[in-house]
């Protein structure tokens, strides 16, 4: 998801296939540490087959890792592109060989960076391997079981738009989507790892890229706001029933112009 000059990734942990569950981190930071200084590059994160999703991760992870020793730095935007092209080509070849063996596994991959000069830039790396900006239009991504069973939905609801929404609490709004989801999804979990919400932007103080996860402090904040939004949500569902819809409305514009 798109925020201000920057991207905020999250996932819940559970993998599943064939009504087996279990717990992994689907979220990957992609770092190079040179002369004891990070070089904060990329996000990756996927879903489908467990094994063609890290692969693709790795893949990807590689690639910013190669052009960061070579040049010591972020990417600009036309450096990132050519790398996106470069991704694409040795994905869709990739994905082309299991297919011709008759392997009917697919992946889905995200990736979240941020230019050197602080431009924010989201792909998504469909089944075939082509590569879909995503940064301007719609602004976000939403990936695996939850998207079919109301992340999407819920987005809409909201009215989020990264025009729209730029001052909204992201870390809130993601676990969110993700804890209502993992209510009537058994395959999403709740949100439930402070690492797997990580936020890569670009730091005006420090004049460079930025990336890191949730502390445990802003973790447990953004949990405890969470409960509060849901609980917000049947409040509001309740009121209206009660006094009606437009009481209910004229008080809560009240309330936005009192900010």
């Amino acid at each position: 998801m798109v925020v201000g000059r920057g991207v905020v990734v999250a996932a819940d942990t559970r993998a599943s296939g064939d009504h087996i569950y279990g717990e992994e981190r689907k979220v990957y930071p992609v770092y190079l540490t040179r002369e004891g200084e990070e070089i904060d590059l990329a996000i990756v994160a996927g879903s489908g087959s467990s094994s063609l999703v890290k692969r693709s991760c790795e893949l990807i992870k590689d690639r910013f890792l190669d052009f960061a020793r070579q040049y010591g730095r972020n990417p600009d935007e036309s450096e990132v592109r050519y790398l996106i092209e470069d991704i694409e080509g040795a994905l869709m070849s990739r994905y082309y060989r299991l297919r011709e063996l008759g392997v009917s596994e697919y992946a889905s991959i995200l990736l979240a960076t941020v230019t050197r000069d602080g431009k924010p830039m989201l792909y998504l790396f469909e089944p075939s391997g082509l590569a879909n900006p995503m940064h301007e239009v719609p602004g976000y991504v939403v990936l695996g079981h939850g998207e079919l069973t109301g992340a999407r939905l819920l987005l809409t609801l909201l009215g989020y738009s990264p025009e729209r929404s730029y001052h909204w609490d992201y870390s809130v709004l993601t676990a969110f989507i993700i804890d209502v989801v993992s209510m009537v999804d058994p395959t999403v979990s709740p949100f439930s790892d402070p690492r797997s919400s990580v936020y890569i932007r670009y730091d005006e103080e420090k004049g460079k890229v930025v990336m890191g996860p949730l502390t445990l402090d802003a973790f447990r904040n953004t949990k405890d706001s969470v409960q509060r939004r849901i609980e917000a949500v049947r409040l509001l569902w309740e009121a209206m029933e009660a006094v009606g819809e437009e009481a209910v409305l004229k008080n809560l514009q009240n309330l936005k112009e009192k900010r």
